[in-house]
């Protein structure tokens, strides 16, 4: 059986966790181990034999409100001070946001709510993951977990998922956070909450709503009515019956104020990548994003 050492990944991410046992602490620690050597496999499968595989499920079991009620937030704590940690040594990272699901159909399980088909039985998971422009990965930093019905609207993890960010930036004076996710965060709300704090960390958004603009017109038209940016070039990847392309867009900017449902205007940039030039048979490539960035 391979020991425990100082040089474990595990032990530098998990060896800080609040398990209420120095002996579930360790075995935390051992399993995390065993999944990273193998992060595809099943439970007896990373596991070394049925011993390891049943300390792990007596783990697991720790979950239960009879017993200790452990939680993910007590074995992911340390991780995510680590995490901080890194991000402290760079001068800007990327913050990115998005939720999956957990499909648990089938399982003897509770607390298990309906996914994406009312027959599906899981959770939803919506962790923040920390990367460097380089695509350096610097682990996880928050998250969110639920199953449905939720009390309280799901928008609002978008939402309280850049308040959390925010209060990282606070610790991190030398770094920038950039909040970034997909089209289920262009919620006016969220760009509210970053404009009432005072955007501690930049946000970039990919647009779904064509917005209409105080002083008249649509939002996208009015932007690409601007003069171009300029030109980016970058290889589309190859997938299931397309193959791999050099793909040519044009960038478009344009500052604008939005409501701030208060009886203000918040600033927000608004950039359009719209590709030029497509192949004959080809879909065009682009995307239309919002964004604020504080120092800029």
């Amino acid at each position: 059986m391979a020991m425990i050492h100082e040089g474990s990944w595990a032990m530098a991410e998990f060896a800080g966790a609040d398990m209420g046992d120095a002996r579930l602490t360790k075995r935390l620690v051992k399993l995390a181990d065993r999944l990273g050597d193998a992060p595809s496999a099943s439970i007896p499968g990373a596991c070394n034999g049925r011993a390891e595989t049943q300390a792990a499920y007596r783990l697991f079991d720790q979950a239960r409100e009879e017993k200790r009620g452990l939680g993910w937030e007590e074995v992911l704590a340390p991780h995510m001070a680590q995490t901080e940690t890194r991000m402290a040594e760079h001068p800007v990272v990327l913050c990115l946001q998005d939720t999956t699901e957990l499909d648990f159909n089938g399982q003897d399980m509770d607390g298990l709510g309906r996914l994406s088909y009312e027959a599906q039985r899981g959770m939803y998971l919506h962790p923040t993951y920390v990367v460097t422009p380089q695509r350096l990965p610097l682990g996880i930093v928050d998250a969110w977990m639920w199953a449905r019905p939720l009390e309280v609207s799901e928008s609002q993890r978008w939402i309280e998922g850049y308040a959390r960010l925010a209060e990282r930036a606070g610790h991190l004076p030398a770094t920038r956070l950039v909040y970034v996710a997909d089209r289920e965060a262009d919620i006016l709300e969220l760009m509210q909450r970053a404009h009432t704090l005072g955007h501690p960390a930049d946000y970039l958004l990919r647009a779904q709503h064509n917005r209409c603009l105080p002083q008249g017109g649509k939002l996208w038209p009015a932007v690409l009515a601007a003069t171009p940016l300029g030109d980016i070039e970058f290889t589309l990847p190859e997938r299931l019956n397309r193959p791999a392309r050099a793909v040519r867009q044009t960038l478009h900017v344009r500052p604008v104020d939005l409501p701030d449902g208060q009886g203000g205007m918040m600033p927000v940039t608004c950039l359009i990548a719209r590709e030029t030039g497509v192949p004959e048979g080809g879909a065009r490539q682009g995307s239309c994003r919002l964004g604020h960035a504080a120092n800029c």
